[in-house]
């Protein structure tokens, strides 16, 4: 099993790789129900996972001058504050209870993919950095990935992007930035209390950061807002699976069957031209061609 957990490790990278985040959503579970570990020695070990494999794709993003660094290490070290927190008071929550908040992670991680981001324009030059909200939304995110492991690039993305004014691009390296740092204090927070095997996390993380630099390879060959898509749609499949897991199956199957249900209505409201769900989403009605039926 350990074997099978560094081979699909390998796939969490890729799925880094070319998302540029979320795949780090997938190794809390990946280590938990495929490696045996205990929950709290899961979250530790991804928080690794997930720092080495953010330096990498920062090293990329900042060559590439996609980093606004400034921004970032002012988010980083409120990040690193409340993640080290986190880890600390870890200790004193049951690792049931903190798959169930990890599995809560994974719905909105989901939702946040399958609504997309929207792209905002650079407003930094223009007015002053609103650094005390920064501040306050790190130790926010800090908080949250170091209790349940996430990185929280959903989250740090668009605050980037909304309070720090930055555009998508320099946003996502920058997130990058962040999500190493408080990873790293996450796990210093864990390493308190919790013991690791220090052998499969290095392979582990070893595989993933193989996987990432395939991943970033095949950008220019997949479709980014499928792929994106398609993602979304699997984060919510494994989140049923860990509620069934640590609440009761039952528990399990309703929410699996509320994603098939969910999957489907998507489907067909890509296909009509009036639906409700799209203000929800976003999405752009389809275009009727003149050989399309009227409706």
């Amino acid at each position: 099993m350990i074997g099978l957990a560094i081979g699909l490790a390998v796939f969490v990278g890729v799925a880094l790789g070319l998302l540029g985040g979320g795949g780090s959503i997938l190794t809390v579970p990946l280590l938990a129900y495929v490696a045996g570990m205990d929950a709290k020695q899961a979250i530790a070990t991804s928080l690794l996972v997930v720092g080495v494999t953010s330096v990498i794709g920062a090293i990329s993003h900042a060559r590439a001058g996609r980093v606004q660094w400034r921004t970032g290490l002012i988010f980083g070290a409120a990040g690193m504050a409340g993640a080290y927190t986190g880890g600390l008071l870890a200790r004193y929550i049951a690792g049931t209870v903190l798959l169930i908040g990890f599995a809560v992670m994974m719905i909105a991680t989901a939702a946040a993919m399958l609504r997309g981001r929207k792209n905002v324009e650079a407003t930094a030059g223009n007015r002053a950095l609103p650094v005390p909200k920064i501040l306050a939304e790190g130790l926010v995110v800090g908080l949250v990935t170091g209790l349940v492991g996430a990185g929280g690039g959903f989250l740090v993305v668009p605050a980037l992007a909304l309070l720090g004014g930055l555009p998508m691009p320099v946003a996502v390296g920058t997130s990058l930035i962040v999500i190493a740092m408080k990873s790293f204090a996450g796990l210093g927070g864990y390493l308190s209390s919790v013991q690791i095997d220090w052998t499969v996390a290095l392979a582990v993380t070893g595989a993933a950061v193989v996987g990432s630099v395939i991943g970033a390879r095949l950008t220019a060959m997949v479709d980014p807002e499928v792929l994106r898509k398609a993602f979304g749609w699997f984060v919510l499949a494994m989140s049923s699976v860990i509620l069934g897991q640590e609440i009761h199956p039952s528990v399990g199957v309703a929410a699996a069957a509320l994603t098939a249900i969910a999957a489907g209505a998507t489907l067909a409201c890509a296909r009509l031209q009036i639906c409700p769900l799209r203000r929800l989403t976003g999405a752009a009605a389809p275009t009727l061609n003149a050989a399309s039926p009227a409706i």
